[in-house]
């Protein structure tokens, strides 16, 4: 019995484990998506997003520590220049695990993790909300007129638009 089994070991010794992590995580940080079997893709879910986060913040601290995981100078680069720059305002939540469906040699549960600002299919969607403009506040700036005439002006665009 296993008890207070903390994280999954994925039937690999310790330094096993690391490597491929390590290696797993570079190519997410490179390729911005990759394909793995779902036991994988949750294990290097917890491994890449202590890592994004100390990403947010470039310090030769935070740079040393995060290559003492990955072990490859680019995919830091990469790190804390492109990702950390679209995930600055993110609280958390940078990865997002999408089952496939099953492989056909072994029938293992397939999943792609992906970086979630990277994916412009489901961000596509958001485009930048332009402040909603009255024809009353430029009314008041331009002219100087009295208030009673721009809120007749929209009363009458409020008709129209419903």
């Amino acid at each position: 019995m296993r008890h207070g089994k903390k994280f999954n070991h994925l039937s690999r010794q310790k330094g096993h484990r690391r490597a491929m992590l390590a290696n797993m995580a570079c190519s997410l940080i490179e390729h911005k998506r990759i394909n793995t079997t779902v036991a994988k893709a949750k294990a290097l879910k917890q491994f890449v997003e202590p890592l994004v986060t100390k990403s947010k913040e470039d310090t030769t601290h935070n740079r040393r520590t995060v290559f003492s995981y990955l072990r490859d100078k680019y995919a830091v680069t990469e790190l804390f220049r492109e990702v950390a720059a679209k995930v600055g305002d993110r609280p958390g939540g940078y990865t997002r695990i999408i089952k496939l469906g099953n492989r056909l040699g072994d029938n293992a549960d397939m999943a792609m993790i992906e970086l979630v600002d990277f994916n412009e299919l489901y961000n596509g969607g958001k485009k930048e909300v332009k402040k909603a403009t009255t024809r009353r506040g430029k009314a008041k700036k331009a002219e100087g007129t009295t208030p009673e005439a721009p809120a007749a002006e929209t009363s009458e665009n409020t008709e129209v638009t419903e």
